[in-house]
């Protein structure tokens, strides 16, 4: 196997990577904010309802002041990795190999080897790469022409990297 792209020097390109990397390991925030949010509503509710407002309701107040800045943290560090990383729009490359998948942009290069990737995650636009438990990189789709995605993602559904569909 061997595919090989062109991106091109979009200043939306390098937000959506950051994006999609970033929502990974931001979605947790997500899920703890609602969860503190339910529960401090839940507690004022309780609370008022028995009568016990002034003395506990500042506690549950502030678990739902809490819970809604935890869910407004991916959206803002989305927002932020969007906004910074348009002036990194540079042209840039992709080589696929059997071996590895080797990347550049601009006067940067970099590899990582197929050996070394633990897990593959299906995006709408991506394919998240993992190392380990951390997201390493992205192979856009959307550049790649239909052939060039049904043979990789075979390759990686052969090396069991993509999870059963």
């Amino acid at each position: 196997m061997h595919i090989r792209f062109d991106v091109p020097a979009d200043p939306a390109y390098p937000g959506r990577v950051a994006a999609a990397l970033s929502s990974v390991r931001l979605r947790k925030y997500g899920y703890i904010g609602a969860v503190l949010a339910a529960v401090g509503a839940i507690g004022l509710a309780v609370s008022w309802g028995f009568g016990w407002g002034d003395q506990i309701s500042p506690l549950y107040l502030a678990l739902v002041v809490a819970g809604l800045l935890s869910m407004l943290y991916s959206p803002w560090v989305r927002w932020r990795a969007r906004r910074r990383s348009s002036r990194y729009a540079v042209a840039g490359a992709y080589d696929i190999t059997d071996d590895n998948i080797m990347m550049r942009s601009g006067s940067e290069s970099g590899g990582i080897a197929w050996d070394g990737v633990a897990q593959v995650k299906d995006t709408p636009e991506f394919w998240i790469v993992y190392v380990g438990r951390m997201p390493a990189t992205v192979i856009p789709r959307r550049l790649m022409s239909a052939e060039d995605t049904e043979t990789l993602q075979a390759f990686m559904a052969k090396r069991g990297l993509l999870p059963p569909a």
